[in-house]
């Protein structure tokens, strides 16, 4: 299954992932930081399996990130956030 990989530690709260896929993002009222709703996170790093069919609105919100700290990855562990 393709996966999310969020580097958290550096997330600004912009908010853009949250716009364009809030089926896996909210925000963090605690810090003002995004999260994936289902991620397993460890030391700041998140990561969840999603279903092809939310591929492309991560892929987007990846690449609207500012921080460029959201990877997409494809079934065999190739980054595709920029394809």
């Amino acid at each position: 299954m393709p996966k999310i990989i969020n580097f958290r530690e550096n997330c600004i709260g912009c908010n853009s992932c949250v716009e364009l896929s809030p089926n896996n993002w909210e925000m963090d009222s605690a810090d003002g930081k995004s999260r994936l709703k289902l991620g397993v996170c460890k030391k700041d790093v998140s990561i969840v399996e999603i279903c092809d069919f939310e591929v492309d609105a991560n892929k987007f919100a990846a690449q609207a990130c500012p921080m460029g700290i959201i990877r997409v990855l494809a079934d065999d562990g190739v980054d595709i956030t920029q394809s």
